[in-house]
């Protein structure tokens, strides 16, 4: 970061075109559609679908829940949270 500001076209360059980093973004993004079809939630609503084993790409229904966006981002993602 040069002068507090974020270099988003590095940040694209070195890791968001990356194809795993883009399969977990589409699979989260599944995921939320998932729960938006069933109703639990909706755009603006406060709330985040969260991945109970960690697993971006575990879209199962056993895996899924909702939880409000401070508590979601509140958990340290490790690599010890992955369960699997």
């Amino acid at each position: 970061m040069k002068n507090g500001k974020r270099d988003y076209k590095k940040q694209n360059a070195k890791y968001d075109s990356k194809p795993a980093v883009k399969k977990d973004r589409a699979s989260r993004n599944a995921a939320r559609k998932a729960m938006a079809d069933k109703g639990k939630v909706r755009k603006g609503d406060g709330k985040d679908v969260d991945h109970k084993d960690g697993n971006p790409r575990n879209n199962k229904s056993k895996n899924l829940r909702v939880q409000s966006v401070a508590k979601n981002r509140s958990v340290k993602r490790t690599s010890s949270n992955r369960k699997a």
